[in-house]
């Protein structure tokens, strides 16, 4: 016997008798993807695993199999992984293996996404900086020392997979890989190097042996046997390149990221869910959520530039780990929904019928099994004859029929349950003598200017990226200049800058400062400043906010002070041009090296009053963490800018005072019709973001360390901590709704046909319905938290909710007016229940 054959047998021995293994041999037909010679119905959802941390993955996980879900998608973050070359990090949120076994130990399947570019609105794409620095190199095109180090990292990652048995023969969770990612949004500028570099990327990773198929999204030519996917709000039309592969939505945006200075998106759950099933409806049988948990952007992890702390994405998973109702439980109810109609969904391809103006019928069918999709991709309800019933069908939704007769499931009419979000607020809780002075704060004083011995000198202005290999967002610009008289009436700092920020000293006092966009990152500024006659000193402090991390060249786009500045309105009107001069170059702030971050430096004052709006200040308190387990997140609300450690680790940049635009915003959004990321926007006038998690492993009970380094001005003073939690629970169901999804099988068994029901289950654990806060029969208005009577109700409604929910955890209640009675006969009505849990 062969080597070969003997490592084939003890492979099978291991795959028989490992009871928690996959062991499943991976491929594709034009229908689905094939797990052990059977095609599958999959719904995956994507949790990056540093946006976490490895306390948070297994509740994580749970939750979004509870949910619904098959598989968990994740990129693979090179930059995370090989900070500096040669050297690699796979510790705490890096932790690759075991987040995967995690997602195993769940009995989930894994995409594996290695790019190993991500763009994924992480810094530089997730790319390594020093990757810019290798002569000759030019990212993702057809370029020999690119390619070699792309393939020297997918080979690894592929390695360390292998070498844990994590690929699906195996016995592992990994059933899919992905290489590159969206190049085909942006390679019409590589010009013929792009063809050439996709084909060869393909022939890397299929030389692999991974064992499962490979995909590319958005490659409209990827090549045999690469699968080509699509993302995007709605990929229903989408159709891969070959008859032969199957046809896979790999982005499926649950809402949308967030920028400092912008409004916050949302996504309503009735558009998410039509995108879904007019996805399967229309083929499809692989859909995953861009994000099911977006995370957090710790450290300074963030791209953009300007994306921030939060990379919540209005996820069925909040930044927190906590389910976001009603979209995690409607969407469960979903992926229910369409499992009932897998066995004819793989069976076979759709027939598709278009009876009516923007209605459009899909039916599988074959022998005794049937399954139907009604949809309505209208702005307005329409009704629709099918197999001789009338179906009526709401706006922008699709009604499934896993028998093709019965709905199951209308993607507008939501069975699950909503709950709103409580925030107890509570002061920053100090330790006793934890500093000396009464504010309980100490704080060291940035130098302006230069101040490292690492500083150097040059004639011109140095772009910014090239000049600090990205080891610091601080950039300082210095020089000093000769005046002969104090200037005209008010000289001015013209600045010009590729961004992202930047704030202009003149002789040791901040002047102003300027701002870029995430939409146009660049700096041009007017600074009215003082001089006087004689000697004059101009620092410029240059800043960086998340490096680049899409479009086409973008690890060429740069950043920083590359002017030209120029220093006008001078007496008799003269200007002079400083951008050729010599200036001196600082990389990153003084005190960055001296270790303040994790509060071990020797230098922090608490013997005078607290200074507050002083730019360029580090603070430090010791504080206790709030009680209980609910989340954690700091309010900085009263700083400016800046990033900030908790026991050492960075939570990341803080920013409270970019306030987004007071337009845009909508008190209630109208999922019918197409989305976009700036339709459905809220907080509107208000800073994008002043709250930043903490997580509750970061903290100890009683002994914690908060440092801050505040860049512009503020007071720590005024800082807060708040916790999360779940307020109230409520549901609101009318009389046309289907029946919940899940009597759909003991209805069938047992003839019993059922009407529509409300369901409450309070969140957590050892909870019970304590309080019923409203219930109404009838007409009642309004959304969770603001219901209100209608002028139709049911004096019952009340005391029956009450008797058959409080003291229990969960309750479910039939909309019968047998039971509520009928008071306003020949109107369509509805039940709404808000409750507390305790």
């Amino acid at each position: 016997m062969t080597l070969t054959h003997v490592v084939l047998v003890l492979l099978w021995f291991f795959c028989f008798y490992a009871p928690s293994s996959f062991c499943a041999n991976v491929t594709y037909d034009h229908r689905a993807l094939v797990i052990d010679g059977k095609r599958r119905v999959l719904v995956s959802g994507s949790i990056h695993y540093p946006r976490s941390t490895p306390e948070m993955w297994p509740d994580l996980i749970q939750k979004s199999k509870d949910g619904g879900l098959d598989i968990i998608e994740t990129y693979v973050f090179w930059n995370l992984h090989e900070p500096v070359r040669g050297q690699f990090n796979f510790e705490g949120r890096a932790d690759l293996v075991r987040f995967v076994k995690a997602v195993a130990a769940a009995g989930l399947y894994v995409h594996l996404r290695i790019g190993p570019y991500a763009c994924a609105e992480w810094n530089y794409g997730g790319f390594p900086l020093w990757l810019h620095f290798i002569p000759g190199i030019q990212f993702r095109t057809d370029n020999e020392p690119f390619k070699a180090e792309m393939k020297r990292f997918t080979a690894m990652i592929v390695d360390m997979m292998r070498k844990e048995n994590l690929y699906a023969s195996q016995g592992g969770p990994i059933i899919l890989s992905q290489i590159e990612n969206e190049y085909g949004n942006i390679d019409a500028p590589y010009g013929p190097a792009a063809k050439s570099y996709i084909n060869w990327a393909a022939s890397m990773a299929t030389s692999l042996d991974t064992g499962v198929p490979w995909v590319m999204c958005q490659q409209a030519d990827a090549p045999d046997p690469i699968i080509n996917t699509c993302n995007g709000f709605y990929c229903d039309q989408f159709t891969p390149n070959s008859n032969a592969k199957p046809k896979m939505w790999t982005e499926n945006w649950s809402g949308w990221y967030l920028a400092f200075g912008g409004a916050v998106p949302y996504r309503p759950v009735e558009d998410l869910a039509f995108s879904v099933a007019r996805f399967y409806q229309r083929g499809g049988t692989f859909q995953n959520y861009y994000m099911y948990h977006g995370g957090t952007n710790f450290g300074r992890t963030t791209g953009g530039p300007f994306i921030t702390t939060s990379y919540d994405y209005d996820a069925p998973i909040d930044e927190y780990g906590i389910i976001r109702q009603p979209k995690w439980g409607h969407l469960k109810d979903l992926h229910k929904a369409i499992k009932l109609c897998e066995k004819a969904l793989i069976a076979t391809d759709p027939t598709i019928t278009t009876p009516g103006p923007n209605i459009e019928v899909a039916v599988y069918k074959t022998g005794n099994v049937c399954a139907a999709f009604l949809a309505n991709i209208a702005t307005s309800d329409s009704t629709v004859t099918f197999n001789g019933s009338s179906y009526y069908l709401p706006a922008w939704s699709v009604s499934i029929l896993p028998d093709c007769k019965n709905v199951v499931l209308n993607t507008a009419k939501i069975n699950s349950e909503s709950t709103t979000s409580s925030i107890t607020t509570e002061s920053l809780k100090q330790e006793a003598g934890s500093s000396g002075s009464n504010s309980g704060w100490s704080w060291i004083s940035e130098p302006i200017g230069i101040s490292k011995d690492d500083s150097f000198s040059k004639f011109g202005l140095r772009e910014q990226i090239n000049t600090t290999a990205d080891r610091s967002d601080y950039l300082w610009y210095s020089l000093s200049i000769n005046l002969v008289d104090e200037g005209g009436p008010q000289p001015v700092l013209h600045i010009e800058s590729l961004g992202h920020a930047l704030h202009a000293f003149i002789n040791g006092k901040l002047a102003g400062s300027g701002t870029g966009s995430n939409g146009n990152a660049k700096v041009n500024v007017d600074i009215p400043v003082s001089t006087v006659a004689g000697k004059n000193t101009i620092d410029l402090l240059s800043l960086t906010v998340g490096l680049q991390n899409y479009g086409s060249f973008f690890d060429t786009w740069g950043a920083g002070i590359t002017g030209p500045v120029l220093l006008r309105g001078l007496k008799n009107g003269s200007t002079i041009d400083l951008s050729s001069r010599q200036w001196t170059y600082q990389v990153g702030l003084k005190d960055e090296d001296l270790g303040p971050s994790n509060g071990t430096s020797g230098q922090w004052n608490s013997k005078s009053s607290l200074p507050t709006n002083q730019p360029l200040t580090w603070y430090k308190t010791n504080f206790a963490a709030p009680s209980g387990s609910n989340p954690v997140a700091i309010d900085f609300t009263g700083m400016g800018k800046g990033e900030a450690w908790v026991n050492g680790q960075s939570i990341g940049r803080y920013w409270p005072t970019y306030v987004s635009p007071k337009d845009g915003c909508t008190d209630s959004c109208n999922y019918r019709g197409a989305y976009s990321s700036s339709k459905c926007l809220k907080n509107c006038g208000k800073p994008s973001q002043t709250l930043y998690h903490v997580p509750r492993s970061w903290l100890q009970p009683d002994s914690n360390t908060l440092v801050l380094f505040e860049e512009s001005g503020g007071d720590p003073s005024q800082i807060s901590f708040t916790t999360q939690q779940i307020g109230s629970l409520c549901s609101h169901v009318s009389q046309s709704h289907p029946p919940p999804v899940d009597s759909w099988n003991s209805d069938a068994k047992s003839g019993r046909k059922v009407g529509p029901v409300l369901s409450l289950e309070c969140p957590y654990p050892n909870q019970v319905i304590s309080s019923i806060k409203f219930a109404s029969f009838g007409t009642p208005q309004g959304t969770c938290g603001n219901f209100k009577h209608g002028r139709c109700r049911s004096n019952k409604a009340l005391s029956i909710v009450q008797k058959a929910c409080i003291g229990s955890s969960n309750c479910r209640i039939e909309l019968s007016i047998n039971s509520f009675g009928d008071p306003c006969k020949g109107v369509a009505k509805s039940l709404a229940v808000e409750a507390s849990c305790a």
